[in-house]
């Protein structure tokens, strides 16, 4: 799965710890999710859109596969 959070986040200037504190998880997951490590759970990534006012959509993709 793809990803624009890291845009989103330095858009609005904040750092992971930030953003992590925000939807209350560790920096290091926004790290990985960043980093396409890891697939957010349903509940993180509907926090991460809610967040920056976004569709979920805006934020998370498929590949293409």
């Amino acid at each position: 799965m793809n990803n624009s959070v890291r845009e989103h986040r330095e858009a609005e200037g904040l750092s992971q710890g930030a953003l992590a504190e925000a939807v209350g998880v560790t920096r290091q997951t926004i790290n990985a999710v960043e980093r396409e490590r890891y697939d957010p759970s349903l509940e993180l990534a509907l926090k991460l859109a809610d967040h920056f006012d976004r569709p979920v959509e805006d934020l998370f993709w498929l590949d293409g596969d």
